[in-house]
């Protein structure tokens, strides 16, 4: 999975970039976001929004391009070896690969409908357990594997999305587009919340693909170049077709222009991409979990991708999504605590990172507070008649580094670098 050679240019991690940003979900935000603003708002949304999510991946990005380690490695200093193993990794792992089943199995219920169309039965949990595999296997095989994915794919769906805003703003379709108002509102800072909600794992695991580009400048111009530019058209995308078509799904917008095929393939590969770096980074977080030997990596992340994609073909992950959605918010306050450290304290010095031994507390109760307030509107959202929170990414990453960084000033700072759970 992972090569101690492996080196990468800033190129083919950008396009490891574009090709997870060029998702269904994406489109899906798109439509969202026209539903409760105009056009240009959204746009605008979308570039605060990932704007604010390319800084933290540059900041994480370079931290484990200095240290040549992986996320969970690098937060060996911050939370203690066992806290970013056993705390940290543990919530990757479940994120990662609980969202990974899940998007197999998207994948394999749209598929099963497309050849449903021509008269094909084939299982949805035959064909999710297929794509499964099949995406799989693109993680099981490391990061050159998946930029080879990524050089063939990114330019198809490019096309295929150009293609359909083309075909749907001729025609009067883009001043419908740009008179467009909407029916509700959704509040500017709302929105540019969703937006960082939708892509807030990625910042934090960018250090697992970073780890491979060897110049800082080079992670800066991939986080740059791979989310801006991609992030933005699938918003702007998502949402002309939301107002010309009724609908962000690229299935049903290529059906109604007559090429369904072209909206299935777009489809898969699309999901194909994203869904391929869950599987990679979800297996980082289990070989780090459980101490893997470099020589078993390879089969650990197969048994812990197999085991979600069986999950989810037989429908048991559906159960799962609410306590997955509590566990991607509390991870972006990792990233509070980490650029407090390496950038802060240390003024992003390689040379003054070192692990720590066992439990970190100062860094662990420090995430857990920004991560249970980062948390908390999502858990609210369970009881309907509890009072309901805007859900506000950044204010756990906010809190988790101001909580570390005074933290540290008031306490021995020899004694937080060695700290040690007796």
């Amino acid at each position: 999975m992972k090569d101690g050679k492996t080196e990468q240019s800033w190129q083919s991690l950008a396009f490891i970039w574009i090709g997870s940003m060029i998702s269904v979900p994406g489109l899906l935000l798109g439509g969202t976001l026209i539903a409760g603003m105009s056009f240009w708002t959204a746009v605008l949304t979308a570039l605060v929004g990932y704007g604010i999510i390319v800084i933290g991946m540059i900041f994480q990005g370079i931290q484990s391009s200095d240290l040549r380690r992986p996320t969970v490695q690098v937060a060996s200093q911050v939370f203690g070896e066992q806290g970013a193993k056993k705390v940290i990794a543990i919530i990757l792992a479940i994120s990662c690969l609980g969202w990974f089943g899940l998007q197999a199995n998207v994948a394999g219920v749209a598929f099963s409908q497309f050849l449903a169309l021509y008269n094909f039965t084939l299982p949805v949990w035959i064909s999710s357990l297929f794509w499964g595999i099949v995406m799989l296997l693109s993680a099981i095989f490391g990061i050159k594997l998946l930029s080879w994915l990524n050089y063939i794919a990114v330019p198809f769906l490019l096309v295929v999305i150009f293609y359909a805003i083309v075909v749907s703003v001729s025609g009067g379709g883009w001043t419908a587009i740009t008179n467009y108002q909407p029916d509700t509102h959704m509040p500017f800072l709302t929105g540019v919340s969703v937006t960082i909600g939708s892509f807030a794992l990625g910042a934090i695991i960018a250090g697992d693909y970073s780890q491979y580009v060897r110049k800082r400048s080079g992670v800066a111009k991939a986080s740059f170049i791979g989310v801006l530019p991609a992030g933005l058209l699938m918003i702007a995308a998502g949402a002309i077709f939301g107002v010309t078509s009724d609908t962000a799904d690229i299935i049903s917008v290529f059906t109604q222009l007559g090429f369904p095929v072209i909206g299935v393939i777009a489809m898969l590969l699309a999901t194909w991409t994203t869904n391929a770096v869950n599987a990679f980074s979800g297996g980082i977080a289990i070989v780090n979990v459980f101490n893997v030997s470099k020589e078993k990596e390879t089969i650990a992340v197969a048994v812990a991708g197999g085991i979600g994609t069986v999950l989810a073909a037989i429908g048991i992950l559906d159960y799962f999504v609410p306590i997955m959605n509590v566990l991607s918010a509390m991870i972006p306050p990792v990233a509070g605590v980490m650029i407090a450290s390496y950038w802060i304290i240390q003024k992003g010095d390689p040379a003054s990172w070192q692990k720590v031994p066992n439990f970190n507390w100062l860094g662990v109760l420090s995430w857990f507070i920004g991560a249970a307030i980062a948390a908390l509107p999502v858990i609210l959202e369970f009881f309907p008649n509890a009072p309901q929170l805007i859900n506000q990414p950044l204010i756990g990453v906010v809190i988790s580094f101001a909580i570390y960084y005074i933290g540290y000033k008031f306490t021995d700072k020899k004694a937080v670098r060695e700290n040690i759970d007796d």
